[in-house]
C-alpha cells in the first residue's frame, strides 16, 4: 500500500518560513490519517477521504480558502478516477459547496459523470450537499486588494491499496481573479488521471498543464512499459519550450512514487506504512 498526497506549490500564497512549516506539517498528519484509512478502504475510498481532508484545511486552496475569480465569486472543481474500471467523474466551477470531491464522487455511478456550473451546484444541492461558503477573509482581502498572485494551488491524492489497484483525486479553488467561465485542469484527463498501470494528480498552472496533456501522458508512457520516473522526466522536458509551470504526484502499479515540478516547489507528502516524505 502506498499514498501519496500534494498542497499545490507555495508560490500561489504566503511564501513565510511559518506557512510553510504548517503546511508541510499539515501534509504529513494528513497523509498518515489517509494511509491508516486506506488500510481498511479502497484506493478510490481513500484519494477521496484524503482530498476532502485537503480541502477542508484552509491552508490549502481547494474548498475551505478557494480563490475568489474576477468577479467576486468562488467557483471550484474536482475530479475522481478509479483506474481499474477506467471511469472518472467530475465537477467543474461548482459554487458553494464544503467538498467538491464528494460530489464528484456522487457522479461516479452516473452515465453524465462531469457537470459543470449550475448543473453542478444543483446536483450537490439534489443530493444532499448543503449550501457552504468556502470563503476565508485572508481570501477576500486578497481579493479585495487585487493581489492577483497568479496562483498554482491545487491538491490531489494518489493511492494504491491492498489489492493492487490504483486511483487519483484532484481539486482546486482556481488561480484567483481568472474569467469567469475558466476552465482548470483538474476535472480533466490533462491534471487527474488513473489506470491499472499508474496514476497521476497535477497542480499548477491549468492552461500549461492542459496543453501538454501532463497526466494523460505520463500514464499512457507508464502503460506502454516506460518506467514511471522516465516518464515524469519525459512529459516535464515537453514543458519547458513554453515554460510550463505543473507539478504532479504519482504512483505506478509496483508501488514507485514518482514526483516533479517545473518551478520549485510543490509541497507534497508520502507515505509507506513506515516512513513519511515532506517536501516543499
Amino acid at each position: 500500500m502506498k499514498i501519496i498526497i500534494h498542497g499545490g506549490f507555495f508560490s500561489e500564497s504566503s511564501t513565510d518560513l511559518k506557512t510553510k512549516t504548517a503546511k508541510q506539517e499539515a501534509l504529513t498528519a494528513i497523509v498518515k490519517q489517509s494511509y491508516e484509512y486506506l488500510k481498511t478502504h479502497t484506493a478510490t475510498e481513500t484519494v477521496v477521504y484524503a482530498v476532502s481532508l485537503l480541502e477542508d484545511d484552509v491552508l490549502f486552496n481547494a474548498g475551505t480558502g478557494s480563490q475568489i475569480q474576477s468577479d467576486g465569486q468562488i467557483r471550484m472543481s474536482a475530479a475522481l478516477m478509479d483506474g481499474t474500471t477506467q471511469k472518472m467523474s467530475g465537477v467543474i466551477n461548482i459554487q458553494d459547496v464544503k467538498n467538491p470531491i464528494q460530489v464528484a464522487e456522487q457522479l461516479m455511478p452516473y452515465d453524465d459523470r462531469v457537470l459543470g456550473g449550475e448543473g453542478a451546484t444543483a446536483f450537490a444541492r439534489k443530493n444532499g450537499f448543503a449550501e457552504y461558503s468556502t470563503e476565508t477573509p485572508e481570501r477576500r482581502a486578497e481579493f479585495e486588494k487585487k493581489l492577483a498572485a497568479t496562483g498554482t494551488g491545487t491538491v490531489g491524492c494518489v493511492a494504491l491499496d491492498a489489492n493492487g489497484k490504483i486511483a487519483v483525486a484532484t481539486s482546486t479553488g482556481g488561480k484567483g481573479f481568472e474569467m469567469v467561465g475558466r476552465i482548470s485542469d483538474s476535472a480533466t484527463v490533462a491534471g487527474n488521471y488513473a489506470n491499472a498501470f499508474c496514476g497521476i494528480s497535477c497542480t499548477g498552472v491549468g492552461e500549461d498543464i492542459v496543453s501538454n496533456a501532463t497526466a494523460a501522458k505520463i500514464v499512457t508512457r507508464v502503460t506502454d512499459g516506460m518506467p514511471i520516473c522516465d516518464a515524469f522526466d519525459k512529459t516535464f522536458e515537453e514543458l519547458k519550450p513554453y515554460d510550463g509551470f505543473a507539478g504532479a504526484i504519482g504512483i505506478d502499479a509496483r508501488g514507485k512514487i514518482c514526483h516533479r515540478d517545473s518551478h520549485p516547489s510543490m509541497v507534497f507528502a508520502s507515505f509507506d506504512g513506515d516512513n513519511v516524505e515532506v517536501f516543499g
